[in-house]
């Protein structure tokens, strides 16, 4: 037993003496300098891209519906269904629309027997100018009511006013539509009339202006990039969003498009400025638009805040913190404290 208790406190005093040993291996190599190495900071002159989200829409978008109400007698098309410019989509029953038309008719033509009669009693002077000039205002507002009849008539049927492709069908026959009521929505089949709607902040509609470059990524084209330019910026802010809406008709189009397609956009306008240029590497502790970075000032590491502009790669573009500074510490700046020293071998 006397050995054992021996033994262990031989490994105790020997442990013991080993963490120093260790320990003050350690200290000797914190106080001294930490090799690292350096980067040039360059400089670039670049636009701010403008990111946001938006969906695929098309300028010649139609909300069809009748002029006046009546109940649908029939719907000829289906969702999804191509159609051509002047093809019938749907009627209403004109059973009450032709009663109209004729009791306007038949309005009219008393009122031209009531005509032709003060006009005779006023050749006889049985009858007074102004009862034959009331006559006359009474035929002619007649013939005005059969013409409101038959126009209502003839719009009592929607066609397609462009090619395209019935996108919604809101209303079936046997359901009554109020006048202007959205019975189908159509979209133009014309790749033209294609565009990407998106909202954007009042700052960045302050930078942005018609013709501006665009870059279009859509989720149902995946790793593909479409070109488009910037065709319209609306001068009033949406009441729910406080955004600004911006219009980008694509100049490079894919196989298919389809009302609704989400798109990310990132929209290029012609204001320039200067970045300065550093690698990835150099950046420590970025949050948003803020971050950190290490040179070396008399043989000490020194920490900078800087303002991230955006990443370009393996590139990092600041805004602002490193006016009066050529160069970053990159290798070894993960090991660095404000104020340690460091070297460049």
């Amino acid at each position: 037993m006397k050995y054992c208790i021996f033994f262990l406190v031989l490994v105790a005093g020997w442990g013991l003496s080993n963490c120093s040993g260790n320990r003050k291996q350690v200290e000797e190599q914190t106080g001294s300098a930490l090799p690292v190495s350096l980067a040039r900071i360059e400089k670039a002159v670049r636009a701010d891209p403008v990111k946001t989200a938006g969906t695929v829409a098309s300028l010649s978008e139609a909300r069809l519906a009748f002029k006046i109400g009546g109940v649908i007698e029939k719907v000829y098309v289906r969702e999804g269904e191509s159609v051509r410019a002047g093809q019938l989509l749907a009627t209403l029953n004109t059973t009450e629309i032709d009663a109209q038309v004729g009791q306007a008719e038949l309005a009219f033509q008393k009122s031209g027997r009531d005509f032709e009669r003060v006009k005779n009693m006023l050749r006889d002077t049985a009858a007074t100018l102004e009862q034959f000039q009331n006559a006359g205002t009474a035929l002619d507002i007649a013939q005005q009511n059969v013409s409101i009849a038959r126009f209502n008539r003839d719009f009592a049927k929607i066609s397609s006013p462009v090619s395209g492709t019935v996108v919604k069908k809101l209303m079936n026959a046997g359901e009554v539509a109020g006048p202007g009521t959205p019975v189908l929505v159509l979209v133009s089949g014309r790749k033209s009339d294609w565009v990407v709607k998106a909202g954007v902040s009042d700052r960045d509609w302050a930078r942005l202006k018609p013709g501006d470059k665009a870059e279009v990524e859509l989720d149902a084209y995946p790793g593909e990039v479409f070109p488009g330019t910037v065709t319209f910026l609306s001068q009033m802010a949406d009441p729910m969003t406080h955004l600004y809406e911006v219009e980008v008709k694509l100049t490079g189009l894919p196989p298919r498009l389809a009302s609704g397609l989400f798109a990310k956009i990132a929209l290029w306008p012609s204001q320039r400025r200067e970045y300065s240029v550093i690698p990835v590497e150099a950046l420590l502790e970025g949050h948003g638009q803020q971050g950190f970075v290490f040179v070396a000032r008399s043989g000490k590491a020194r920490k900078i805040p800087v303002k991230i502009g955006y990443l370009d790669q393996d590139k990092v573009l600041l805004t602002g913190g490193l006016d009066s500074v050529d160069q970053v510490i990159t290798g070894g700046s993960a090991f660095l404290v404000d104020g340690a020293e460091v070297r460049v071998p």
